[in-house]
C-alpha cells in the first residue's frame, strides 16, 4: 500500500509539471510558429545560352543519364499554408498550395538556396509542379489543390531561424519562437 501511494503521488506530480514545459522552447511542437502570407520578391532570369553546356561530357551515355534528372516544374499560384512538424532528428514541412489549371501533378518543394543551407537565417523554397500538355482552367479551389512535404534534418535546421515558401503570387514563412 505504501508503494502504491508514493507511486501515485510520483505520477501526480510528474503530470502536473507538464504543463510548465508546454509553452516552453524544450518542448518541439513549438519549435516554428504558425505561418503568415507575404508578397513574393520578383527576381529577373539569368540569361543562359542553350549551346553551352554546362558541365564536360565524362562518357558516351552521361548526357542521357543528365535529361532524365532534369524537373520541368513551374511555381504553383497560391500557396495556402505551411506548416512544419517536429520529427525524430529534424523536422517535416508540409505546404498546401492552389493551382491555376487543373492536373497539375508530381508536385515539389524546390530550394531556392545552395545546398539547402539556410541564408542569414532563412531557408528558401518554392513550391512547383508539371502542368499538364492540355490545360483545363476552371473548377473548384479544392479540385486544384496539391500538397508537397519535404524532410529537414536537424542539421539543416540548426541555423534556420525562417522557414519561407514561395508560390506565383505570395509566400509563406514561418519563424521559430
Amino acid at each position: 500500500m505504501r508503494i502504491l501511494t508514493i507511486s501515485f503521488l510520483v505520477a501526480t506530480m510528474t503530470l502536473t509539471s507538464c504543463g510548465g514545459i508546454r509553452d516552453s522552447r524544450v518542448n518541439p511542437l513549438n519549435w516554428f510558429g504558425s505561418a503568415q502570407s507575404g508578397p513574393v520578391q520578383q527576381t529577373a532570369p539569368e540569361e543562359i545560352n542553350p549551346l553551352i553546356p554546362d558541365t564536360a561530357s565524362r562518357g558516351l551515355f552521361d548526357s542521357l543519364r543528365e535529361q532524365a534528372d532534369i524537373y520541368v516544374g513551374t511555381p504553383v499560384d497560391q500557396i495556402k499554408s505551411l506548416v512544419v512538424e517536429a520529427i525524430p532528428g529534424g523536422a517535416i514541412i508540409r505546404v498546401t498550395g492552389v493551382t491555376d489549371v487543373l492536373g497539375v501533378y508530381d508536385v515539389r518543394l524546390t530550394k531556392t538556396n545552395e545546398d539547402d543551407v539556410a541564408e542569414d537565417g532563412v531557408l528558401t523554397y518554392q513550391l512547383q509542379g508539371i502542368r499538364p500538355a492540355r490545360t483545363t482552367r476552371g473548377g473548384t479551389e479544392r479540385t486544384r489543390t496539391v500538397v508537397a512535404a519535404r524532410r529537414l534534418s536537424a542539421s539543416q535546421l540548426a541555423g534556420t531561424r525562417v522557414i519561407r515558401v514561395e508560390g506565383l503570387r505570395n509566400a509563406q514563412t514561418t519563424a521559430r519562437r
